[in-house]
Parts: structure tokens; C-alpha cells; sequence
């Protein structure tokens, strides 16, 4: 025997402790590798051609399916879910958010695409025992609708920073320092409401921030010292061989503060400084006038422009705004006298195509002294208005801020949680519906509109609108060829809106479908304020109006609003009955004195709304 053959055998001898030496096992090493493969490969056998087994989407059980059925179980399983409103809240007041206003949708096919047929990764199939693997839903995101979705619970809740303001007060300067606000993080909103889609039971808490003033307190204190300035003294006048004075009075009334770039602006009404002066002025001035159109006989005619001769109003604004930081003879302004153009000539007027009435729309409300006001300070603000074609009509811009300066009064608006309260320009929300309601039928372009945040019966529900200064607006575009030119005609319980131009449809009509997403009445509150205002509560829901546009006797275009009402409680005045305790000597509705109390003798208001 070899030497090579002898260790050979010796090596597969065993040794003195009974083991075998190494190559035995390898020998075996590799029998268990092989064993390992063959249940690995059954274990690949096994799992089919269908999902994974154990795998789930969103609590859904669909493994061992193929992507055709596993599309069909979670769009049958997770209907109501994917279209159940989502809960949120913002500032601690409770908001749904509609998944399909907010343009979520989910996607089945692209949640379970690619995942089905043989699994070859081993911890992919060790999880199949262990439950089995858990798949995210894959959402639809419409990103134009969700952020207007959340636009419009930012509108509803926001309470913007407010700007300092300067305001002259006869000959009293007042100035108002501004104020942090707090308002949505809207982009966060965004995130956190697609993140909580298809997640039941999982509430969103809208993110809010801190909102600053544009404009520093030293800035206001800047434009105060300014305005002081300004009417220290009047400004004197010199036109051809007469001397006008401007007195401080006119100064104080013509002058106004607008926020801009960090600072507050000063500028200066025209036509107030030239009224002051116009009495002198009138010896070497003929007035002029714009052309426009009489609407009186159902059809608009143009009313000639007339070219005027004197002062230019704008002019002397500019001229005299540029002494008001000066001091003795240098306040003075020479004012050329010339032509004063009208802004609109006949000629222009007769080539804008306002030949015919495009709508009207009439909108009735409960009479109420501040509703006259307020409603009829507006339509006298949107009462001849011109927009040409591409101009954008802003209400807010129109009315002006809500200030008992700009002619309004206090009356009751919606407050937070849809409890009403009282503030300046309460009611002008009516002129908004009116208008925007005068604007969908004219089939002029829609560039925002928001709805009430509660229902009020009185206004069609998806077909109305509201304004709120400096926080969101009701805003169209003339996307005609022509002109629109606006009237208004206010009676003590209706303002109607008529627009007059050249129709591009034969007809404009409103559909309405039916309401969804309906919540219920919340709680009844009880109010012992001496503020308090009662007022019955309202469901919340959700309803789309079309506006369809008819041309040649076809549909040639749909639109779609969707309108989401929160619910409102109902309020009563007074002290909650399950928590008053009155002494049991002592009657309820008696005080000690024996005298009917104040809380007894108050009646409750009726219901009030905007």
C-alpha cells in the first residue's frame, strides 16, 4: 500500500473519540445544502402565481390572488372607505374633508401591480408565515383640488396678521398697532390629510402657524408722524390768476394708508382735494363727463362723453402729495388748467358691445336696518361697473374695507364654529351671492367663489357666496370678446344684479344634485352672555352644482362646483339647564328681592341670519 493510499484510509477511519474526520463532513455539509434547496425550491413552488400569501392593503386580506382579483376585492372592499369624509380638526373645531372635493382617489390596480407570481427572495418568504407582507395603498392625488380644498378651510378658520393702520380722524391722527394672527400651514394640511386618506379612525390635526404683520410698529409710527404732517396746515392752490386753499379737513379726508413692502403708503383721493377747491375753481373750469349707458328701457343705449376743461384731479393729487412734508409758502401747488379727457369717450363706449342684457338675478332678504345699509352701500359701490374683456371684477376691491368711514354698520356675520356674532359690514354677503349668482348666468369665467361655511336657507345651496376682508374674496373674469357692464337696483328686502354685454350662449342653466356627506345638528349650546344670539342649528352636507352652457340648442361645456356646508349648532340664551342649580328656597325665575330677574325677562331673539 501506498503512503498516499494509507492516509487516505486512515483518514476514513475513525478516531479514538469516535468522530469522523473532515471529509465525512463535507459529505454531509453538502447532503444538508442540498436538503436546504429542495425545500427552498418547494417553498418557490408553493406560493403560486397570485400575491403573496398573507398579504394585505389597508386591513384587506388579498393573497393568493391574482392582480385581476385581488383589483376587484379592494375596490368592492374599500368603496365606502375611499369615499367616507376624513376628520379633521383645526383649532379645535371639528372639519370633514370630502376625499373627492379634495381630489383623492384610490388606485387599486397600481397598489397590487407587479407584486404577484413567484417569490424567489427568501425574507419575502419567511414573511409569509409571519403574516405576510402589508402594502401601502397607492392614492390619486388631483393636486388643483386639494388645494383648493384646503384654501377653503384656511379661509374658513384663519384669523390673518393684522396690519398696523394710520386713520385720520378730523384733525386726530390714530394709529392701530398690528397683530400676530395664526393660520393654516397649507401645505402641511395637504400632506397630512393625503396621509390620513384610507386610514380609519385617524384624525387630522390641521398644522397652524404663527402669522406676522408686514409692516413693523415703527413703520405705522413712521406714517403717523407723516400724516401729522400732512395736516398741519392747508396747501395752497394757484391756477391761471386764482388762489385756492386746500384746508387740513379735506387733506384728513383725502389721505390713506395702504400696507405695501413693509411700509405704509400715503395716497391721496383726487377727487376730494378738487371738490374743496372746485367752488374757486369754477370760473376757469367746464366739467366733462365719461360716457356710459342707460339701461332704462331693457336695452343699454350709450350716454355721450362730454370732454371737460379745469384742475385734473389726479394731478393736483400727485401734485399736492408731494408738499405734504413741507412747511410755509413751499406748500404750495401751481396746477396747470387744460382738457380733461374722459376716461371712457363715446366712441370707445359704442365699440365695447354692450348691446343686450347677458343676465339678471334678484336675491331676497329678511328686512333688517342693517342689512338696508349695508347691502345698499354695496350696490351702490357695484353699480356701474365696466369690466372690459380679461379684467378681473373683484368684490373686496369694489365694496372697500368694511369701516363705518367707508359707510357700513354693524350687523351679524358667521363666526367661528357657524355661531353668529356681530361685525362691521354684516349682510353684504348678499350683494356677493347676488352678483356671483348674476355672473354664473352671464357665463362669465368663475376665479374664486366661497360658499358660506354654514347653510342659510335662503340662498341656493352651491349657488351662492361670501367675502371676507383681507382674507378671501369673490372674484370673475370677463372672458368675453366685449365689455360687461354692471347694475343694481336695491330695495329694502331684495338687490338685484343685472349684466348687460353681448352673450356667447344661448343659455346658462344650473343643476343641482343631490346632497351628500351629510352630518348631523351638533349639540344644542347654551349662551348666558349678554352678547348671546340664538339661532337653530343646521345639518352639514356636501352638493355639486353644474353650470351647463348651451349653444345652438347643444351642451357644449359643463362645470362643476362643489360645495361642502359644515354643520351648525343650535344656541340658546341662557344658563344650560343640566348644569343650573337654583337654590331650592329661591323660584328660578325670581331673584331674592323677589323681583323677576334679568335672565327671566330677556326674551330670546329669534333666529337671525346674514
Amino acid at each position: 500500500m501506498t503512503s498516499s493510499a494509507a492516509t487516505s484510509l486512515a483518514e476514513d477511519l475513525p478516531d479514538p473519540s469516535g468522530r469522523r474526520t473532515g471529509p465525512r463532513w463535507g459529505l454531509w455539509a453538502g447532503v444538508g445544502f442540498a436538503a436546504v434547496g429542495v425545500v427552498y425550491l418547494g417553498l418557490v413552488a408553493g406560493t403560486g402565481d397570485g400575491l403573496p400569501r398573507g398579504t394585505t392593503v389597508a386591513g384587506v386580506e388579498v393573497g393568493g390572488m391574482s392582480e385581476t382579483e385581488a383589483v376587484a376585492t379592494l375596490q368592492k372592499s374599500l368603496a365606502a372607505q375611499a369615499t367616507a369624509p376624513i376628520p379633521a380638526t383645526v383649532g379645535g373645531q371639528p372639519v370633514s374633508v370630502s376625499p373627492d372635493a379634495a381630489g383623492l382617489s384610490f388606485d387599486a390596480a397600481a397598489t397590487v401591480a407587479g407584486i404577484s407570481g413567484r417569490i424567489w427572495n427568501p425574507l419575502t418568504l419567511v414573511s409569509q408565515f409571519t403574516g405576510g407582507p402589508v402594502l401601502d395603498p397607492v392614492v390619486d392625488v388631483d393636486q388643483a383640488r386639494l388645494t383648493e380644498t384646503v384654501k377653503g378651510i384656511a379661509a374658513d378658520s384663519d384669523s390673518p396678521a393684522t396690519e398696523p393702520t394710520v386713520v385720520v380722524k378730523g384733525t386726530t391722527v390714530v394709529v392701530t398697532p398690528g397683530a400676530k394672527g395664526a393660520v393654516v400651514d397649507q401645505e402641511a394640511a395637504a400632506s397630512a390629510i393625503t396621509a390620513a386618506y384610507l386610514r380609519p379612525g385617524e384624525q387630522v390635526v390641521i398644522p397652524v402657524v404663527e402669522a406676522q404683520p408686514t409692516v413693523p410698529d415703527d413703520a405705522a409710527q413712521q406714517a403717523a408722524d407723516a400724516a401729522k404732517a400732512a395736516i398741519s396746515a392747508p396747501v395752497t392752490v394757484t391756477a391761471q390768476n386764482l388762489t385756492a386753499t386746500i384746508p387740513p379737513a379735506a387733506i384728513a379726508k383725502a389721505l390713506t394708508f395702504t400696507a405695501k413692502d413693509g411700509a405704509l403708503v400715503p395716497s391721496l383721493d383726487g377727487a376730494i382735494l378738487r371738490a374743496s377747491i372746485a367752488s374757486v375753481l369754477a370760473p376757469i373750469e367746464t366739467p366733462g363727463r365719461d360716457a356710459t349707458w342707460n339701461v332704462s328701457s331693457g336695452k343699454p343705449v350709450v350716454v355721450p362723453a362730454k370732454v371737460g376743461r379745469g384742475v385734473n384731479p389726479e394731478l393736483l393729487a400727485a401734485g399736492v402729495l408731494g408738499v405734504l412734508d413741507k412747511s410755509g409758502a413751499e406748500r404750495t401747488v401751481v396746477a396747470q388748467i387744460g382738457a380733461i379727457p374722459p376716461k371712457l369717450s363715446t366712441e370707445q363706449a359704442t365699440a365695447l358691445g354692450v348691446t343686450e342684457k347677458m343676465s339678471s338675478f334678484t336675491q331676497h332678504f329678511p328686512y333688517a336696518a342693517y342689512r338696508v345699509q349695508n347691502i345698499g352701500q354695496a350696490a351702490k359701490r357695484i353699480n356701474g361697473t365696466l369690466l372690459l374683456p380679461g379684467q378681473t371684477f373683484s368684490l373686496n376691491d369694489t365694496l372697500k374695507e368694511r369701516t363705518v368711514a367707508n359707510g357700513y354698520t354693524k350687523g351679524f356675520v358667521i363666526g367661528p364654529g357657524g355661531i353668529f356674532k356681530e361685525d362691521l359690514g354684516g349682510g353684504v354677503s348678499t350683494s356677493a351671492t347676488a352678483t356671483w349668482t348674476a355672473a354664473f348666468y352671464a357665463g362669465l369665467q368663475r376665479v374664486h367663489t366661497q360658499a358660506h361655511s354654514i347653510w342659510i336657507p335662503r340662498y341656493r345651496a352651491g349657488l351662492e357666496a361670501t367675502v371676507a376682508w383681507g382674507q378671501f374674496d369673490m372674484s370673475f373674469r370677463n372672458d368675453t370678446p366685449h365689455a360687461v357692464y354692471i347694475t343694481t337696483i336695491m330695495k329694502n328686502t331684495s338687490i338685484t344684479v343685472q349684466i348687460w354685454g353681448t352673450k356667447v350662449y344661448d343659455d346658462i342653466k344650473a343643476e343641482s344634485g343631490p346632497r351628500y356627506n351629510q352630518t348631523a345638528v351638533p349639540a344644542t349650546q347654551y349662551d348666558s352672555s349678554a352678547t348671546c344670539h340664538a339661532q337653530g342649528g343646521q345639518a352639514g352636507f356636501s352638493i355639486d352644482v353644474y353650470r351647463v352652457f348651451i349653444k345652438d340648442g347643444k351642451e357644449v361645456k359643463r362645470e362643476k362646483i362643489t360645495t361642502r356646508y359644515r354643520p351648525s349648532p343650535s344656541v340658546k340664551c341662557g344658563v344650560d339647564p343640566a348644569k343650573a342649580s337654583p337654590s331650592p328656597s329661591v323660584s328660578p325665575s325670581t331673584s331674592t328681592t323677589g323681583k323677576p330677574s334679568p335672565a327671566a325677562t330677556k326674551p330670546t331673539p329669534a333666529p337671525t341670519t346674514t
